[in-house]
């Protein structure tokens, strides 16, 4: 398998699980440091998250027509070194207006160099090596956030500073490994009319004129607004209400990232004789009851527990929503498909966590989890009126 990728490949595999080091060790606590730094309502501290993923959907927008135009490493160089001053920044941030602009740099610097590492991988892969290409790389990733916040854990419940320190330097370092041994791998067609905005737009209206696509993009970001409450808002709810430290905490983020290694390759095989919409219901169940768990949970074991039913719903669902819109595009516009779906992380996190500030602002500590089970069974629903549309087209047909 060694012999199978180019010496690139393994570079930017060993950066991306360095820089996903450095950047989970900070990460899963930034709204427990924003938090006790500003000393502001909950509101406030998760609106911070919603500019972050705003400016980042808005350069999951520009980042494909940028990469096509500026070629693939430039933008991904560009994308760490400016994510790695944004981290440095932290450090001297006290104002909501200061962290509210580090947000707005870290979601905008943040697709750059992601998109700028797929482009790569889809340029000097063949297809038939791409899956497994991509598989690697995802598995290199969760390494990195199985290690990141057990080392942030440790660290942060110190000196913040060193973390944010470390982030930097982590996503600097991979910066290094793009400029200095990653070669440009974009082949300019001088007849090609370079995409423009207007362009993209009209794409992901033809997108969104798929009427199944359409369903499955709503199902799923209900779903996804239930992952980023767990993501976001359990570290600071843990630590505030209920005396969890960070380097307790850590072991919740660290056990999703070892099941998604360890088990994702068996969960897959158990469901691919079902039905991908079959089983996506069932995969939206798991979050609902995450939400629950945290809703009634007081102890460490309880919080620990949602995740791991969270995760085994992630495992279900995740690439079976992938695999569905993949099928579903037509083959000359799969990947923008994907690209459209993509989006959905960051309206739902644009849209949970801020909305779960105010939920506890208003109504206490427990009523983002309860309301976050609502929404984890409409897309349950939704999910079961796909598979329920699926199902009449495929007897019509």
């Amino acid at each position: 398998m060694f012999k199978k990728y180019p010496r690139q490949f393994w570079l930017m595999l060993l950066g991306l699980i360095i820089s996903t080091t450095g950047t989970t060790m900070v990460w899963p606590f930034l709204t427990i440091y924003a938090s006790e730094t500003l000393s502001m309502p909950m509101t406030a501290v998760t609106s911070l998250m919603s500019i972050n993923s705003l400016s980042g959907l808005t350069a999951s927008i520009l980042a494909g027509s940028l990469v096509d135009r500026f070629g693939r490493k430039s933008v991904m160089a560009v994308g760490l070194f400016g994510a790695a001053l944004a981290y440095l920044g932290y450090i001297q941030a006290s104002t909501y207006w200061h962290f509210a602009l580090l947000m707005l740099a870290s979601g905008l610097f943040n697709p750059l160099y992601r998109l700028g590492s797929d482009a790569i991988l889809a340029d000097m892969l063949s297809p038939a090596d791409r899956v497994q290409g991509y598989s690697i790389f995802r598995m290199g990733r969760n390494i990195g956030v199985a290690l990141g916040p057990i080392i942030g854990g440790i660290v942060l419940s110190s000196n913040y500073s060193i973390g944010f320190t470390g982030a930097a330097l982590a996503l600097a370092l991979y910066g290094l490994i793009t400029l200095l041994f990653v070669r440009e791998t974009l082949v300019r067609d001088p007849d090609a009319k370079a995409e423009s905005i207007r362009d993209q737009i009209h794409v992901y209206r033809q997108a969104f004129s798929n009427k199944p696509f359409a369903h499955m993009v709503g199902a799923f970001t209900l779903m996804e607004i239930c992952a980023a409450l767990m993501w976001v808002l359990l570290a600071v709810y843990l630590k505030q209400n209920f005396g969890v430290m960070e380097s307790t905490y850590s072991w919740i983020p660290t056990t999703n990232a070892l099941m998604v290694v360890f088990l994702q390759v068996f969960v897959t095989r158990a469901i691919i004789s079902y039905r991908d919409t079959q089983v996506m219901p069932i995969g939206a169940i798991f979050y609902v009851a995450a939400m629950l768990i945290v809703g009634v949970s007081s102890h460490f074991w309880g919080f620990w527990l949602a995740m791991v039913v969270m995760t085994f719903g992630e495992l279900i669902t995740a690439p079976t929503a992938t695999t569905f819109v993949a099928n579903l595009a037509p083959p000359d516009q799969r990947g923008r498909y994907l690209g459209v779906f993509g989006l959905t992380w960051h309206v739902a996190m644009a849209i949970g966590p801020f909305a779960a500030g105010i939920l506890t602002d208003a109504f206490g500590m427990r009523s983002p989890w309860f309301a976050g089970a609502l929404v984890g069974a409409l897309s349950v629903y939704a999910f079961a009126m796909l598979d329920k549309s699926r199902k009449r087209s495929q007897q019509i047909s």
